[in-house]
Formats: structure tokens, sequence, C-alpha cells
């Protein structure tokens, strides 16, 4: 279901991380998709980076990259133990 809506909306979606899709919201009236910055980093683990590398590209190449109006929105919930 949420690639039927991410598709009839043009959403922009960030490569290799459909696993780290927790939803949608609206910014402008525009559907934008959101990320779980955990499982996206989760994402860059299972590809063979350790944790800095993985935080240290996804930081630098993911989210602070604007691409328009529909540029994703990456959320952080503060759940992973890496952090504690």
């Amino acid at each position: 279901m949420i690639k039927e809506i991410l598709e009839e909306n043009d959403c922009l979606i960030a490569d290799g991380f459909d696993d780290a899709i927790i939803g949608t919201c609206q910014r402008d009236g525009e559907v934008i998709v959101v990320y779980d910055i955990d499982k996206c980093i989760d994402s860059l683990l299972r590809d063979g980076m350790d944790y800095q590398e993985a935080k240290d590209f996804f930081y630098y190449n993911t989210i602070n990259c604007y691409v328009g109006e529909k540029t994703p929105i990456f959320i952080d919930t503060y759940n992973n133990e890496r952090r504690k």
C-alpha cells in the first residue's frame, strides 16, 4: 500500500533505504516520504560499512541533501541502543 501512495504522489525516494520508510507526511500540500534514521544506518551496515562509516556516510551524503520540494524527511526516534 505504501508503494502505491508514494507512486501516486510522485514522492522522491532515497535510494537503498526502502526498509527505512516509516510513513508519509504533508508539507505545503505535498506528500513527503518519512524515513527512520536508525533504519537508514542499519541499511548501510548491511551493505558492509561499520557503524561510524555508516553514520558518517548517511549524514554527509543523505540527510543534508536538498533535492527540491519533495525532499524526504528523516526522523530520529531515539530508540536505538547504540546511542545510549
